[in-house]
């Protein structure tokens, strides 16, 4: 088992920022098989998630996971100005992580997503965010989805369309929608087929405002990340905090 590194600047081989805003920023790692990289990474971790790692049966959720964590440990040490070693992390009710500083809890709110040869990590000063990264594989793209997935308005676009255009229009809907959930942080305790995608983001245009028809009080921002080498989405919480606290997840 590797030896646990205090620092993780070594990290930075692999990762980048892909872009800022005012409200969230947003780093790209690249999960392309690296035996050098991982080892640098496997070494940035703690115990527990180099046992996690161990656990992996495919090397490619290891190194996976691996460049990920050890991505997101440089950059969380950077923001919370802390050392590797005094970071660590826990999960909420639904399993989605949040960051500790000496076991304090931190405000600041990050997720990740990877698809095969693409990760995402976005943070998010204030409120929460949510990310996801999907190649876009037409194999993937099954009719048989449609219908657990999507609203009927949106299946009815997907079958207006072939090809090209009905891949990467089935996954601009399916990385929106998955970016939502994450950003809500309640993982598929919400029906995916519930949540409707704006007209105006499903015809193209790149971002906009959204409102969980259960949840009206919150508003959020969703933005299409589109790339010509992945399909990718980003959602994070404008205003109304609090109000999450009052919508119960329907049994």
């Amino acid at each position: 088992m590797s030896t646990y590194k205090k620092s993780v600047a070594a990290a930075q081989d692999w990762w980048f920022l892909y872009r800022k805003t005012e409200n969230v920023t947003i780093f790209y790692v690249d999960l392309q098989p690296h035996e050098a990289h991982e080892t640098e990474a496997l070494e940035c971790l703690n115990r527990e998630e180099q046992a996690r790692w161990h656990r992996f049966r495919h090397a490619r959720a290891r190194y996976e996971f691996s460049l990920c964590r050890a991505a997101l440990r440089s950059i969380l040490c950077h923001r919370l100005n802390c050392s590797n070693e005094e970071l660590s992390f826990g999960t909420s009710k639904y399993g989605k992580p949040f960051a500790c500083v000496d076991g304090v809890t931190e405000d600041l709110d990050f997720n990740v997503s990877h698809s095969n040869r693409h990760g995402l990590i976005a943070l998010a000063p204030h409120g929460r965010v949510g990310v996801d990264v999907e190649e876009r594989n037409p194999r993937k793209c099954l009719d048989g989805e449609l219908q657990s997935v999507f609203t009927r308005n949106e299946r009815m676009e997907l079958g207006a369309v072939r090809g090209k255009q009905k891949t990467h229009l089935f996954f601009r809907l399916w990385t929106m929608k998955e970016a939502l959930l994450k950003a809500l942080g309640t993982g598929f305790s919400l029906d995916m087929s519930r949540i409707e995608i704006p007209k105006a983001l499903r015809q193209g245009m790149p971002a906009g405002e959204f409102r969980f028809p259960q949840l009206p009080a919150v508003r959020w921002w969703l933005e299409n990340l589109d790339d010509p080498g992945f399909a990718a989405a980003i959602a994070y919480e404008l205003g109304a905090a609090g109000a999450a606290e009052t919508w119960k997840i329907p049994a």
